[in-house]
């Protein structure tokens, strides 16, 4: 049964991950790309490792899977936002489909009340 539940697992994250590369390479500019990555990279990698511990159990090596599914879920979102702030400070343009910029909305409300 944990086999098969692992196996579910395994799917699901290759799917995510697959989906996320894609729109590594479809997606217009870096703040799309960072999306696709994030989010389904995360989830992707997040869900392999859960089916390592379906598929080995709790033992060291389910426990090492549990910190790095951990250590994915905070990192990988913190680190995409970073980089998309400094790509937006250092002047990288959105793309032009793109509906709404909240950073230059927030600059715009930090320059006008000082």
């Amino acid at each position: 049964m944990n086999e098969t539940i692992g196996l579910i697992f395994l799917i699901i994250g290759i799917t995510f991950d697959v989906i996320g590369c894609i729109g590594l390479v479809r997606l217009p500019d870096v703040y799309n790309r960072l999306q696709a990555a994030t989010k389904c990279v995360t989830l992707g990698t997040s869900m392999i490792l859960l089916a390592v511990v379906f598929y080995t159990g709790i033992n060291s090596i389910g426990v090492k899977a549990l910190l790095c599914i951990w250590f994915v879920l905070i990192t990988s979102p913190t680190g995409a936002h970073a980089i998309a702030r400094a790509a937006h400070k250092s002047g990288v343009r959105l793309w032009k489909g793109s509906v709404m910029d909240k950073y230059a909305e927030d600059n715009e409300g930090a320059d006008s009340s000082s």
